[in-house]
């Protein structure tokens, strides 16, 4: 049986004209400017309203432009509805006003306690939406495993990531945001601390430090473990982009590959 997941997003978060989405993505991919890197096993990027947050996320999607991954494993924190473990949909596609992703349901996840099936847990959900028109504009085909994680530890959901990070086809992104809510200066150096913990692998992060801590920590252990090498390609807050600078939201995109 088939069954999409309708945009929850669209009109808010990012523009709903399918036309006026495309061009303001490629409006933001055009404006990077970053490193040389290789082929990415993993990246971070922020998932707010992308007048915030866009161009920050568009810093991790340029370098994709040159690869051929054929699946995405999303992972995000939930921010609508509670629930113990990572939850993946019942539906069996994604829709965006640029078209429908087919959502891949690996065997291999289905043993494995800490995994439930929700599509209320998605229903509203923005953090992993928010990623995939930035997708769709790098990828000409792709499937999603999107991973929604709830109350789990941070081990449970590194045993998740950690079964794909062999597979050369498959791209992890882990979806979060930084400290928020506090003064631009205070954020600055909140998120400078977060950023630092992020680059030494240090996966102690709370969610004070950001929304996604639980997801972050995952991939970090996963990186440790794997000797992948965290890259900083982009750090601002809400303050640097759309808004006022009382009450900010920190973001930073990441880029995690092979350490030479």
């Amino acid at each position: 049986m088939h069954k999409t997941r309708p945009a929850a997003c669209a009109g808010s978060f990012y523009p709903k004209n399918p036309e006026a989405l495309a061009a303001a993505i490629d409006a933001m991919l055009a404006q990077t400017a970053g490193p040389d890197l290789p082929r990415p096993r993993a990246l971070i990027a922020p998932h707010a309203g992308y007048v915030y947050s866009g161009q920050v996320a568009a810093q991790a999607y340029s370098p994709l432009a040159r690869c051929d991954f054929s699946r995405v494993i999303l992972v995000g924190p939930a921010h609508r509805v509670y629930f113990r473990g990572i939850a993946l949909p019942e539906s069996t596609a994604f829709e965006t006003p640029m078209g429908c992703v087919p959502v891949d349901f690996p065997a291999k996840l289905a043993s494995l306690p800490q995994i439930l099936r929700s599509d209320e847990a998605h229903a509203l959900e923005h953090a992993l939406e928010v990623q995939l028109p930035f997708l769709q504009a790098v990828f000409e085909r792709f499937s999603i495993v999107p991973l929604l994680v709830g109350a789990a530890a941070p081990d449970a959901v590194s045993e998740v990531i950690d079964l794909f990070l062999d597979e050369p086809e498959t791209l992890v992104v882990v979806s979060s945001d930084l400290s928020h809510f506090h003064p631009y200066h205070e954020a600055q150096k909140l998120d400078e601390a977060t950023v630092r913990a992020i680059s030494n692998l240090d996966a102690t992060l709370d969610h004070e430090a950001a929304c996604g801590a639980t997801p972050i920590n995952a991939l970090l252990l996963c990186a440790k473990k794997r000797g992948l090498k965290p890259t900083l390609l982009d750090m601002k807050n809400s303050g640097d982009t759309a808004g006022d600078r009382k009450r900010v939201v920190g973001y930073a995109s990441f880029f995690f590959g092979e350490n030479p």
